[in-house]
């Protein structure tokens, strides 16, 4: 059943009915993502309530330790917030949702870090939860090759994340990253080739 339209206008006497958050489709979250960005303040805070499974989900993706995944998701709503101007609209609103998800858990993964004690200065019988999530429940292996990659081809890291991690069409990456599909393509297929000896350099 398709979901509500949200598009159609409310009769003069009448309110608009309450959104159904888990009842979306894509049309339905672009619709409210418009209206957020036209300053709709009840559209945002539906639009934030509909994707948030979504951004947790696209954390978790590099974050599977759930705190981590939370305090990244997190970081991501608040970045839509700030940032629903940012959104062209030329692309759907999920897609361009995916690259604030990759900023905020790579951010959050670099805040971990930069708090991890190392183990063996730590009491035993009081470990430290974040050092525990960064070396336990943190993709450790991609996230420092993103790192590492990022250093000398900051150009590579975003589209091999979307492409290889959150499986985004080639064509979508493109019209996000605002690059010829062929030049998209190549740099996933380069990012692919350095990123591969720094990945078995964390084995």
């Amino acid at each position: 059943m398709p979901g509500p339209m949200l598009g159609a206008p409310a009769s003069p006497q009448q309110e608009e009915p309450p959104i159904a958050s888990d009842a979306l489709s894509p049309d339905d979250i672009d619709e409210l993502a418009r209206r957020a960005k036209d300053g709709d303040r009840d559209a945002l805070e539906a639009l934030l309530s509909a994707v948030r499974p979504r951004v947790l989900s696209a954390c978790r993706g590099v974050l599977p330790h759930l705190a981590d995944a939370e305090d990244a998701c997190q970081e991501a709503l608040i970045s839509v917030a700030a940032k629903i101007g940012t959104w062209t609209g030329s692309a759907r609103f999920t897609t361009w949702l995916h690259v604030v998800a990759v900023n905020a858990a790579r951010s959050t993964y670099r805040r971990l870090k930069r708090q991890a004690v190392p183990v063996e200065v730590m009491p035993a019988d009081r470990p430290d939860p974040r050092t525990t999530s960064v070396i336990a429940g943190t993709r450790l292996d991609l996230l420092e090759a993103m790192e590492k990659l990022e250093l000398d081809h900051p150009q590579l890291v975003e589209p091999l994340l979307l492409r290889d991690v959150y499986g985004l069409p080639y064509d979508e990456i493109a019209g996000l990253v605002d690059v010829p599909l062929g030049t998209i393509k190549a740099q996933i297929h380069r990012g692919r080739r350095l990123a591969r000896p720094l990945l078995r350099e964390s084995e």
